[in-house]
């Protein structure tokens, strides 16, 4: 099966769709008839044929078509089409169907249901733990997820232990899945440590702070993986804003010509920083993908049912052999860019008010208790769980060991340097210059 790509779906909005034969018969009517070939007398005839003489009234009336055109400024490009959402769970908790990626989830199981409930949970205590710490001045910096929940949880469940995840600095969601120890994610936003991980064990990349260039590696990894002949694939994350960046449109092209097996994952939150989506692209962000020759398709990222099939159906197709796809998860970010950032300052309350009713977690506990896949004891067990989390989250931070200052100067070169020996000289006395003030402090 070939993931859809943007122009190649039945007309689907929120929980309706089309599909079925009037999917089809779109689908149908969508593609491009052969043009005629022009014959060897066309041109001919076409040459040979006198322009036509203009009249002093046509010239007049052309002259002025070409003043108004003038004034007005170009035309106005057309709207784009409706943008094609993929859902299986309305915000309201109800399953609606997809003849094609209802295949991919067919056969999940309460027990699974309620695992992928548990994951958004756990993952949003553990987020919002790391906000809190970062406040209180354990962390220097923290980018939230706050509200992606379901578009990272769904995507990481879908990927197999053999796979590779080249994430941002955002997809601790993912992490999760990937089975990194969420202590692990802090050391570097604390300054303790340059990752964390081994990203060996986990399969799971570090995090990349420079935007979108960890794009670039995966589209790499996959077209290695290609030649080593195995059958695993790669899926890289990265937001809206990155998607202008040069290294993405770079890998896009490279993944399209070496028809590497990866997944492009954009996490569309509406904003990059304080910009929005319009201010970055005149068409739906899984569009891009038809220009660069492989499908693209757009599913709710606050669906965690959608994004786990989506996800699989688009890692599939890379391990067949058919090349890149690029999913566009239509999300929104609910807290701030970063936690040195005011959202207040860019977007309403309304905006974020709206996007708060259909809140990923809240969905799919609907859905759970509706189709009698969860009781209160499960759900207060787990919020015991979250606080646990949230505890060894806390103490591990604060007994983190700090770093010798000094070891910034090793490794720096493979043997000796004048100027980092005197810089390493410098700082070690800036360093003593403390102890001696303590010293004297307690001698007053």
């Amino acid at each position: 099966m070939t993931v859809e790509s943007s122009a190649a779906r039945g007309t689907r909005r929120g929980g309706t769709e089309t599909g079925g034969d009037a999917g089809r018969t779109a689908r149908a009517a969508e593609s491009p008839k052969p043009a005629k070939r022009a014959t060897a007398k066309a041109p001919a005839k076409t040459a040979a044929k006198a322009p036509a003489k203009r009249t002093p009234a046509k010239a007049t009336k052309a002259a002025k078509t070409a003043k108004t055109a003038e004034q007005t400024g170009p035309a106005t490009p057309a709207a784009p089409a409706e943008p094609q959402l993929v859902q299986l769970l309305t915000p309201e908790g109800k399953r609606v169907a997809d003849a094609e990626y209802d295949p991919y989830v067919a056969d999940i199981t309460a027990e699974e249901l309620r695992g992928l409930y548990r994951d958004m949970v756990l993952t949003r205590r553990f987020d919002a733990e790391a906000t809190s710490l970062q406040r209180q001045g354990e962390l220097g910096l923290w980018a939230s997820l706050l509200g992606q929940e379901a578009a990272q949880i769904g995507s990481g469940r879908a990927t197999r232990g053999d796979d590779w995840v080249f994430p941002t600095y955002r997809e601790h969601g993912v992490a999760w899945c990937r089975g990194v120890d969420p202590v692990n994610l802090l050391g570097m936003f604390r300054g303790v440590n340059h990752g964390g991980w081994d990203p060996n064990s986990n399969n799971f990349q570090l995090y990349t702070i420079v935007i979108g260039s960890q794009t670039l590696h995966a589209t790499g990894y996959a077209m290695g993986i290609t030649k080593d002949g195995a059958d695993s694939a790669v899926i890289a994350y990265f937001g809206d804003g990155a998607s202008s960046q040069g290294d993405v449109n770079e890998a896009f092209t490279f993944s399209a010509v070496y028809n590497a097996p990866v997944v492009f994952f954009c996490q569309n939150n509406q904003w990059a920083i304080s910009e929005p989506t319009e201010k970055q692209t005149r068409v739906p962000l899984y569009q891009r993908a038809s220009g660069f020759g492989f499908p693209g398709v757009r599913v709710d990222g606050n669906d965690v049912l959608a994004c786990l099939a989506v996800t699989k159906a688009a890692l599939a197709r890379a391990r067949r052999g058919e090349g890149p796809t690029l999913v566009e998860a239509f999300t929104y970010r609910m807290g701030a860019h970063t936690t040195s950032d005011d959202p207040t300052r860019y977007r309403s309350d309304d905006e974020r008010e709206s996007w708060e009713a259909r809140d990923p977690i809240q969905r799919l506990r609907v859905h759970l208790e509706a189709e009698g896949h969860a009781d209160e004891a499960f759900f207060a067990e787990l919020e015991e769980e979250s606080e646990a989390l949230g505890r060894r989250v806390r103490e591990a931070v604060r007994a983190m060991p700090d770093p010798d200052p000094m070891a910034m100067f090793e490794h720096t070169y493979a043997d000796g340097h004048a100027l980092v020996d005197e810089e390493r000289a410098e700082f070690a006395a800036y360093q003593a210059s403390f102890e001696d003030a303590d010293v004297t402090g307690k001698a007053n």
